[in-house]
């Protein structure tokens, strides 16, 4: 799947994670950091600071100091190369052909064609070569993330149920957090650490000395610190339920917490709310058809196929029984028992060449013959109907919203592991000092 990435705003993120091209090589590079078998180099690292920067030049009171930024900074591009690793080992690969659409789709996105962008790119300093590892590493971790997802979060029918029982009006929240993170079996002393440096996190929001985008680039340990904590629009079932129904009572700008979740302890803004739209009734057009295949094979080829199917259709307008003929013809064994019923089904349910020819055919007609990857076919239209899938539709996004909010609990605790069970070694003067090495 092609992400959405878009040229404004986007290439200082990206380049977080690209890698230096041999052309904007300092003669004395050294290396920031050794990641397991991999390096950063500080030229890699200073770039990607000046990019954030950047970023926060019309807000420079929320960057933390420096050194501060650097080591941010730096544990971004960690965590960046651990999951590349990762998905390598897993055999996660993103060919030159899905990288060459990904890279056509951004041009698109911004108007522009592929070498549009290239020069843009070059006006902006950066060269094509690392924009598009950049990308290729982004769909890298993006599948990396899917394949987390896939392997293990599952939704239950009975954590539908009680979503949807406990929906509130459609409310949705813009949330940001602050988090201090805490490894999985924390000893006591850890525990009392993380706590203490929440509590005084607390304290500088609640004084009045710092906002709270400043304290989640300067403090937080969430992916998102570099974005002032910002977690975007939430529903209730995004929200784990330690903090949803505090959530409820909370006024805009107020902060909850310090609260004990999955990763450490947070802190939980509430930026604004709003009503969201209530799942309006959908009704879907339904189809009912019968069919027959003649499968193109290594000893049936698609001529000697067409020209089957050409005699199964005339044998049909001649007056012989569609049920009987697919029983009989048909290479389809899921439904030749069946006379070649396929039941009730949305008009895409089997790709674009039966959609066109269910929906183009009235009831109880017959198809001409038509291709698909399968082989060779006609079809029987039986019916239509309007059918509401309001309740379908309503299950299925609560389902991926719980999915999402679980996902990214677990996730968080996954690059945790990561990085704890990595081998990192600090170097270089300036991230030394980051790290508090």
């Amino acid at each position: 799947m092609t992400p959405r990435l878009f040229l404004a705003g986007m290439i200082a993120a990206l380049m977080l994670a690209a890698p230096v091209g041999a052309q904007t090589l300092q003669p004395l590079d050294r290396i920031a950091a050794v990641v397991n078998e991999d390096v950063i180099l500080q030229s890699e690292l200073d770039r990607a600071v000046r990019n954030v920067s950047a970023q926060y030049a019309n807000q420079p009171g929320q960057l933390p100091p420096q050194a501060v930024l650097e080591r941010q900074v730096l544990e971004r591009l960690v965590l960046v190369k651990l999951q590349v690793a990762r998905a390598a080992e897993t055999g996660i690969r993103v060919s030159d052909e899905e990288l060459n659409t990904a890279v056509a789709s951004v041009a698109q996105q911004n108007g522009a064609s592929v070498d549009a962008l290239r020069q843009r790119l070059a006006g902006e300093g950066v060269s094509f070569a690392d924009f598009r590892n950049s990308i290729r590493e982004e769909i890298i971790i993006q599948r990396l993330r899917q394949s987390f997802g896939q392997s293990r979060i599952q939704v239950s029918e009975a954590e539908v149920d009680s979503a949807l029982a406990t929906q509130t009006n459609g409310v949705q929240y813009h949330l940001a957090h602050i988090l201090v993170a805490l490894p999985e079996g924390a000893t006591a002393e850890q525990i009392a650490t993380a706590q203490k440096k929440i509590d005084g996190v607390k304290g500088l929001l609640d004084s009045g000395e710092m906002e709270f985008a400043a304290a989640a680039v300067r403090y937080s340990d969430s992916p998102n610190a570099l974005e002032g904590g910002d977690l975007g629009w939430r529903s209730v079932d995004e929200i784990p339920r330690a903090f949803a129904d505090t959530l409820k009572s909370l006024s805009p700008g107020q902060v909850v917490g310090p609260l004990r979740g999955p990763s450490g302890f947070q802190l939980l803004k509430l930026v604004e709310s709003r009503d969201a739209a209530q799942a309006a009734a959908r009704t879907v057009t339904e189809y009912n058809a019968r069919h027959i295949l003649v499968r193109v094979t290594p000893v049936q080829d698609a001529a000697t196929a067409k020209a089957k199917i050409d005699t199964l259709r005339a044998r049909i307008a001649g007056g012989a029984d569609f049920v009987e003929v697919a029983k009989e013809s048909s290479d389809d064994a899921n439904s030749k028992a069946q006379g070649g019923d396929l039941g009730w089904f949305q008009a895409d349910a089997f790709g674009p060449a039966f959609s066109k020819e269910v929906t183009g055919t009235g009831d109880g007609q017959v198809s001409q013959p038509f291709r698909t990857e399968a082989g060779w076919h006609i079809l029987q239209r039986v019916g239509q109907r309007q059918s509401d899938v309001t309740n379908a539709t309503q299950r299925a996004q609560v389902r991926e919203t719980i999915g999402r909010r679980k996902l990214e609990e677990e996730y968080n605790r996954y690059l945790q592991e990561l990085r704890g069970e990595a081998y990192v070694n600090v170097r270089g003067e300036k991230a030394a000092a980051a790290s508090g090495g």
